[in-house]
């Protein structure tokens, strides 16, 4: 007697455990690539629109938003579709073995006669638990290889909207810049902002080429105020406390006081945010001064509220003029970097990464002479 039929009942057993645990599931990807595709499609119709806005500004920034929302949500789809092939393909090699063990049991049962397998050394109770499994076995295998024809349709799938996201994706890049390229000639062009007595240009200069640290400019600054250079109806800036929007979108790097890694601490809020992110004005501002400033690189000083300094730093483009009074949620500036091409973007979903965030903004909010830490001031989450 042979004890074939006692290995194809382990085997029969281990692989219907095998067969009842399906991969888990997952956003689907194809859903959102589709989802992603509409946003960006979406985004250049708004594109087209803004040229005719009345509020060119306004429009382009939306727009720009829009872009980022759809870029994003193809980063994501890309990135849920590596997963669940890597998941599908990790799958079959869990499979393959067992698959293969039961194929060559099966193949061993074709080299006998049938009765002869059939005996098991346990006596009859046995023989009967074999024939059961050898029953099952061939729906079983059916089963498994309609599974394995469904997930490669589905890696074909999935292979197929990657193909397709490398159009979507080139005509967001290019739609996004040409935002961005827009967005600065109609900031440069904007003649309709109300404008308020500030320093002389030629004061403001002198003063920043003599400066020797942050502090003592913004209380130079302070020194040279012009008697009406606060935007009026903005009393309520103090009250506004806690729920003002982050200049850009980032991750917060370092908390006010707290030292980077060469123990150097700063009274404000370090953030690292996208290449090429707008930086906007959170609240209806005054411009009091725009430019490089020591080591800072280009920034932003905004008067929001008589007596409120927010200093914005470590732009590669500052927008507007000193004493433009802007609305809030204007672009003030944009950060440095470049654009990432078609091929690092691709590359970065496919490994499961979102975009670099390799700009670093420096955030300060000064009340009367004295720095306060603006975690109080910004929606920024507790941890």
């Amino acid at each position: 007697m042979i004890a074939l039929p006692a290995r194809l009942l382990a085997l029969g057993l281990s692989a219907g455990l095998l067969f009842a645990a399906p991969v888990g599931a997952q956003q689907d990807p194809a859903q959102s690539a589709r989802l992603a595709a509409q946003q960006l499609a979406a985004a250049t119709a708004r594109l087209e629109k803004a040229s005719g806005a009345r509020d060119r500004v306004s429009a382009l920034t939306e727009t720009i938003h829009a872009y980022e929302e759809g870029l994003e949500a193809l980063r994501e789809g890309l990135r849920a579709s590596s997963l669940r092939e890597q998941e599908i393909r990790a799958d079959w090699q869990l499979r393959s073995g067992e698959v293969s063990r039961l194929l060559a049991a099966l193949g061993a049962l074709q080299n006998g006669p049938v009765a002869l397998h059939l005996m098991h050394p346990s006596g009859p109770l046995g023989t009967a638990r074999s024939g059961m499994v050898i029953s099952a076995l061939a729906p079983a295998l059916q089963a498994e290889a309609e599974a394995l024809r469904q997930q490669l349709e589905e890696v074909t799938l999935l292979r197929t909207l990657q193909e397709s996201a490398k159009d979507d994706l080139a005509a967001g890049l290019q739609g996004i810049q040409e935002a961005r390229t827009e967005l600065s000639q109609a900031i440069s062009e904007r003649s309709d902002l109300p404008s308020r007595y500030v320093s002389d240009p030629h004061q403001l200069k002198e003063l920043a080429n003599n400066a020797e640290t942050l502090e003592g400019f913004a209380t130079g600054l302070r020194l040279v105020d012009g008697p009406d250079s606060a935007p009026q109806g903005n009393a309520s800036f103090p009250d506004a406390a806690g729920s003002l929007p982050l200049p850009a979108d980032g991750t917060l790097l370092r908390r006010y006081g707290e030292a980077d890694a060469s123990g150097i601490t700063r009274p404000g809020l370090v953030m690292a945010t996208r290449p090429l992110a707008l930086v906007k004005a959170p609240w209806p501002s005054t411009i009091r001064y725009r430019g490089p400033l020591l080591d800072y690189g280009n920034v932003m000083i905004l008067e929001p509220a008589e007596d409120h300094l927010l200093v914005l730093a470590g732009l590669e483009t500052v927008y507007g003029a000193v004493g433009d009074v802007v609305p809030a949620g204007t672009p003030v500036g944009m950060m440095g970097g470049a654009a990432p091409v078609a091929e690092e973007f691709l590359a970065q979903s496919a490994q499961g990464g979102g975009a670099a965030q390799s700009e670093t903004l420096y955030i300060e909010l000064r009340v009367g002479q004295e720095p306060t830490d603006p975690a109080a001031w910004f929606a920024v989450n507790k941890e």
